[in-house]
């Protein structure tokens, strides 16, 4: 068994070891800004919100007119033959010749120059319900971070007040310790003096041992919870958090106020994908109706072979700058519309399906509305319990205090059994966890509280 000079040695040495890897003071608020700052899913979420942003713009420019500019050069052969040809998935040539009699491998020097402009200018709505459409999409993604953000900081909110919690009673067990330490040094004295018998100083060192592996199992949960919040803060795990227990100390001043939970950030990102579901089936619908379209094209083209090439094979020139320089030119204007008549049939079963789906969004809508609300209900009992208890555990400890110095002053004057002070120990160990956890709990229920709200600033507030 480890003495207790080896023991604290023990402890010591891995205090040590935390401070040279490092050490971070650390602020419950200032944990709620690195968070906000570091993790990987805000950040991730942040860029999401950005892309949808630009993405309503690009829709707003899809119902601008496109405007094609064409140049070609080329060199090749004309030879021509009556008769149609319909050029399937862009697979096709053009030649523009006389039908000669024979295969002709004359070639000559050729362009086309062209300005193209066609504009969907009445789509009965389609641009305009698109760019709906990529406006929600951005109102989700916006909602989903701030919802991302709020629960996150829930967490680490509640992963600091675990630390602080498992920070207190590693102290009140170290007290423990000590406490045991120096009984079993006494009951130690008076065995060996022959004052009272030996069994008794071997059940204090028992205590003394199972004091030691309390306060083991102490620093292990400290350990645990420093490597939980480091990670929700998104920093390297090879670090000490100290925590601030000032604030501790104090509970909450505004807690039972009534509050709605209309505006929570998880329920408002529900609304945001029924609303986009709403939007996608407005687009949707449009997709039923005709697109009426103006066209103009302006082109010019050039040609090494000549007007008279067809009755004369010799009208044709080598020359590059010749074959290139235009010599006639076109335009043209229209308006034409175009309607897939069987879209409509295809569409109809797109909509039933995305009538389904928004209906799905507003029972999971609702789902979320109920367990918030009923959260809400249980935090305030949870913060009524908890005041209750911080009221009482000043008068625990103070029984448990002086019922423990009696027996131990009983048992030193032989007046009382080991069993009996063991016993005003234990309820002296626990009241002092009581009291130790009593204010984190409050915290803790006003945490609960905040969460079915929704407002992380009521907790901010109170820092």
């Amino acid at each position: 068994m480890l003495s207790r000079k080896s023991f604290l040695i023990i402890i010591i040495f891995n205090v040590i070891s935390f401070s040279l890897i490092a050490q971070q003071n650390l602020s419950l608020k200032k944990a709620l800004q690195i968070a906000t700052e570091n993790y990987g899913s805000i950040k991730a979420k942040i860029r999401y919100a950005e892309a949808s942003k630009i993405n309503i713009e690009e829709s707003k420019r899809e119902s601008l007119p496109n405007i094609n500019f064409g140049l070609q050069q080329d060199y090749g052969t004309a030879s021509g033959q009556m008769g149609p040809y319909y050029g399937f998935n862009g697979l096709a040539s053009g030649t523009a010749g006389p039908s000669l009699n024979h295969q002709n491998w004359d070639a000559a020097f050729g362009a086309l120059y062209l300005t193209n402009v066609n504009w969907d200018f009445y789509a009965f709505g389609k641009a305009k319900e698109k760019v709906k459409t990529a406006q929600a999409i951005a109102k989700r993604d916006e909602k989903d971070l701030q919802q991302e953000i709020f629960q996150h900081k829930i967490k680490v909110a509640a992963a600091y007040l675990n630390l602080v919690a498992t920070k207190q009673l590693r102290i009140s067990y170290e007290k423990n310790l000590e406490r045991a330490d120096i009984f079993k040094r006494l009951v130690a004295v008076k065995a060996i003096n022959g004052l009272i018998a030996g069994v008794d100083s071997s059940q204090a060192n028992a205590e003394f041992s199972a004091a030691k592996i309390t306060l083991i199992k102490a620093i292990d949960a400290e350990e645990e919870q420093n490597n939980i919040l480091l990670q929700l803060l998104g920093l390297p795990t090879v670090q000490t958090i100290i925590p601030d227990t000032l604030f501790i100390a104090r509970i909450p001043s505004i807690l039972l106020d009534s509050i709605s939970v209309d505006k929570h950030p998880v329920l408002q990102w529900f609304k945001s994908r029924i609303a986009l579901s709403n939007a996608q089936s407005k687009f949707f619908k449009t997709l039923y109706y005709p697109t009426f379209s103006i066209a103009a094209l302006y082109q010019s083209r050039a040609s090494g072979f000549g007007s008279s090439y067809g009755v004369n094979q010799n009208d044709i020139s080598k020359d590059y700058f010749k074959g290139i320089n235009p010599t006639r030119s076109n335009y043209l204007f229209g308006v034409g519309v175009t309607w897939n008549i069987t879209q409509p049939y295809r569409i109809n079963q797109q909509l039933k399906s995305q009538d389904l789906i928004t209906k799905g969004l507003i029972e999971e809508y609702t789902l979320a509305d109920e367990q918030i609300k009923a959260q809400f209900q249980l935090s305030d009992n949870k913060i009524k319990n908890a005041l209750l208890v911080y009221k009482e555990v000043p008068l625990q400890v103070l029984t448990a205090t002086d019922a423990f110095i009696q027996k131990s002053v009983l048992y030193k004057n032989g007046l009382t059994s080991l069993v009996e002070v063991m016993q005003a120990l234990y309820a002296l160990t626990r009241a002092e966890t009581d009291r130790d956890i009593a204010n984190n709990n409050v915290w803790q229920a006003l945490l609960l509280k905040v969460a079915a709200v929704g407002d992380i600033s009521l907790l901010e507030r109170q820092l």
